[in-house]
């Protein structure tokens, strides 16, 4: 049973920084891409960034390029989405799993909160 348990969620003013920990088992974690998506208030869940089995290649969208980087420990079955310079709109709940070629998997966590206050 694959299993996410995201953490590091916080309350932060504009312009700070979090960083979100995504911890997996049940799974061959090392052969898995892994994806960072967020839910903002009243919206659909969206990609934030991927990275590769090996963690050699990140893919961010547009709107966190420059700021947000994600990364892995493969030895530790973690992902991490180090989040900087961070904006209001950043607020929404933050959620990983597994990325496959056809999109995200079923499995998901319970998703951190992240609100950036103005």
């Amino acid at each position: 049973q694959v299993q996410l348990v995201e953490s590091g969620g916080a309350w932060v003013q504009a312009g700070g920084s979090l960083r979100l920990s995504c911890a997996c088992s049940g799974v061959i974690f090392s052969i898995n891409a892994m994806g960072w998506y967020r839910q903002a208030p009243g919206k659909q869940r969206e990609l934030v960034a991927r990275i590769t089995s090996g963690g050699g290649m990140a893919l961010y969208e547009d709107f966190v390029k420059g700021r947000f980087i994600i990364s892995r420990d493969n030895a530790k079955n973690t992902v991490f989405l180090q989040m900087n310079s961070l904006k209001p709109d950043a607020t929404g709940v933050y959620s990983c799993t597994l990325v496959t070629r056809h999109g995200p998997s079923a499995y998901w966590g319970q998703g951190p909160q992240v609100t950036v206050s103005s």
